[in-house]
């Protein structure tokens, strides 16, 4: 028995180890195989962010060769500084009125094309088009339109005897019409999103739901579109904050903050202080707080909206 055991205990060992080799050669060929997204990460992005938080302990100005660590007296200086708070809540009251409507809009949009048989190609190509379409000539278009005198808005208003305000001259204002321009151009892209998680959806489930009793389109929704979409709904919403957050075009097109900072953001606070003022450091410390304001956006959404998906 001892003599059949030892055999039979190298073979064992000698799979066991062959195993671990092939194990470690899988490895390796990952590690090559990911080292080029490896190192463009670093490169384009760890090393960049890193860059950042250390020019946001000085205080470098742009063409000038001394410059002296200064802790954390950028942050300081943020604290007090009246235009970044202006830019902050701005930048919140923005992403909170674009964020919900974009999505709900774009899901909406999708769910009537995706119920109408004919036509679908050509409104799909119509709802899409501010997505393809430059932002910035997009935004002399929404100048025009909104124009206090000449501006189409105020006349149609005014034709049901409603006086249009100065949609883009007015502090009240401003800042709605920028979200109404940041929704226009957010729903065609979520509408797109949206329509590919709808066509994933199992057609047979529909089947089901309608045999236990759901007729309507509404009880459809309910028990079936809306839980398969939680995966999609939650990376739209997730990218809907994102590119909202990020507001910059619109704001330096059409308004450059104004008026009385009425509309400045927090991108276009950065541009102005690293590239017109020369601040580098100082602007540095303000995209620090930017990038932490965003990681503390998506961590509360993941925690409140990720509970509530229904993956497949």
């Amino acid at each position: 028995m001892r003599e059949l055991a030892t055999p039979l205990q190298d073979n064992c060992s000698s799979a066991r180890q062959a195993a671990i080799r092939a194990a470690r050669r899988e490895e390796r060929v990952a590690w090559q195989l990911a080292a080029p997204a490896i190192v463009l990460i670093v490169v384009l992005i760890l090393l960049p962010t890193l860059a950042v938080f250390v020019f946001s302990l000085t205080n470098y100005e742009l063409g000038y060769d001394d410059f002296q660590f200064i802790g954390f007296g950028n942050y300081i200086e943020l604290v007090r500084d009246r235009t970044f708070l202006i830019s902050l809540k701005n930048t919140a009251i923005y992403t909170a009125i674009v964020t919900p409507f974009s999505v709900f809009i774009g899901l909406a949009v999708a769910l009537l094309i995706e119920g109408e048989t004919r036509g679908r190609t050509f409104f799909r190509t119509v709802y899409f088009l501010p997505v393809a379409s430059l932002l910035v000539a997009m935004a002399t278009v929404f100048q025009y339109l909104l124009h206090p005198t000449i501006g189409p808005v105020n006349a149609i208003l005014s034709m049901i005897g409603i006086a249009g305000p100065n949609w883009l001259g007015s502090s009240s204002t401003v800042l709605f019409s920028l979200a109404i321009i940041g929704i226009w151009q957010s729903v065609g892209f979520n509408m797109v999103l949206f329509l590919a998680g709808l066509t994933a959806i199992p057609r047979e489930l529909y089947a089901a739901a309608e045999v236990d009793g759901a007729k309507g389109s509404w009880e459809r929704f309910r028990l079936v579109t809306w839980p398969m979409l939680g995966p999609t709904t939650l990376f739209v919403t997730t990218i809907s904050v994102i590119n909202a957050v990020k507001v910059f075009e619109t704001v330096k097109t059409l308004t450059e903050g104004g008026p009385n900072k009425s509309s400045e953001v927090l991108l276009f606070t950065i541009y102005q202080e690293g590239f017109i003022f020369l601040r580098v450091g100082y602007a540095s410390a303000m995209t620090v707080i930017f990038l932490a304001f965003l990681i503390v956006l998506m961590l509360i959404q993941y925690r409140v909206l990720d509970r509530r998906v229904h993956y497949t």
